[in-house]
């Protein structure tokens, strides 16, 4: 029986060892994390998509990309989550020591 390589171990090894793939990855950490916030509500809720799309006022093709994680929710979008789903949204943009800014965000 062969027993193959943890996902987690793998994700780690391309960040040290691919500039490209760490880039995405820091790239899209805030929709990544939204996506995972308005899932976990949902399923907390027992709520279909539509049935959140209507408590956030949205319409549910919009709560579908969120839950996707491809996209970058603007502010205006986070602060809607953060006031109609009782949750919040810390970002701290930080500089690097290479000038450029970095964000950071999490969620509680």
């Amino acid at each position: 029986m062969t027993i193959g390589i943890p996902i987690d171990v793998i994700h780690e090894e391309e960040l040290q060892r691919d500039p490209e793939y760490r880039r995405i990855w820091e790239e899209t950490a805030l929709a990544r994390l939204a996506s995972e916030r308005v899932l976990a509500y949902r399923l907390e809720h027992g709520l279909t998509q539509t049935q959140l799309a209507k408590q956030l006022g949205l319409r549910q093709p919009h709560v579908s990309r969120l839950e996707m994680g491809e996209h970058t929710p603007s502010l205006d979008t986070l602060r809607l989550l953060a006031a109609k789903l009782g949750i919040s949204f810390h970002l701290d943009i930080v500089p690097t020591g290479d000038q450029s800014a970095q964000l950071q965000a999490r969620a509680s």
